[in-house]
């Protein structure tokens, strides 16, 4: 408490208005990554924009207090370890942008501001010459956004496809993959699909069926919120 009280020197006010213009700049760069989001996915503001902003501050501080102490590191990435997403990312780009935003932070935390801006540059260019054209009527509508998002955890040894095909096409009127992954250190297989009932009000009925079948451990449907609700 005593430090915290004592008056800063030049070398410290030098230091202390470093790591706040880092801040800044990671602040303002962040902001970028989520203006080329928003215009190369056509997406509208929603919370994963602010999270890219947000990420790249996190990751700017954490790089500044990492430094170059390698057991600081370690000790960083233990801490971290014991925070759990369950949120499943929609489409694969997204996960790119999540990376984007860490790597701008970090630049940024390590004082190499340059790699940070140029990174920007090149990423940004080859965002939007990606970037998906409206499909023209020959090509026909774009395809339907299912509203549901179901997450069905299957034991090991059992096959997903035998085990839960004949519920799924009997309850789902479209189903698309969009995430598999082992969990309970490999003994288990979760799969998220971005689905549509044939009728919503089968929603519990589809749910009390899954939880019947042997080999299913758990089963999670949720309703998309869309961020034009």
């Amino acid at each position: 408490m005593a430090d915290l009280l004592t008056p800063l020197d030049s070398t410290s006010g030098v230091l202390l208005l470093q790591t706040v213009l880092r801040l800044l700049a990671s602040l303002v760069l962040g902001g970028v990554v989520a203006f080329i989001y928003r215009r190369a996915r056509s997406e509208s503001a929603s919370s994963f924009t602010a999270t890219l902003v947000l990420l790249s501050i996190l990751i700017a501080m954490v790089t500044q207090v990492i430094g170059d102490n390698v057991a600081r590191a370690f000790s960083l990435v233990g801490a971290l370890s014991i925070v759990r997403f369950r949120t499943v990312v929609r489409d694969t780009q997204d996960t790119a942008y999540v990376i984007f935003s860490v790597a701008v932070g970090m630049a940024v935390g390590a004082s190499n501001l340059w790699v940070a801006l140029a990174g920007i540059a090149v990423v940004a260019t080859a965002a939007f010459a990606m970037k998906r054209q409206t499909p023209s009527p020959s090509e026909g509508p774009e395809p339907e956004q299912p509203p549901f998002q179901l997450q069905v955890r299957v034991g090991l040894g059992y096959d997903v496809n035998t085990l839960l095909k004949p519920t799924l096409d009997r309850y789902l009127r479209v189903r698309r993959v969009v995430a598999i992954a082992t969990v309970k250190q490999g003994a288990a297989t979760e799969i998220s699909y971005a689905t549509a009932l044939h009728q919503d009000d089968l929603a519990h009925e589809l749910v009390t069926t899954l939880n019947r079948l042997e080999g299913v451990q758990s089963v999670t449907l949720q309703r998309v919120r869309r961020d034009d609700e």
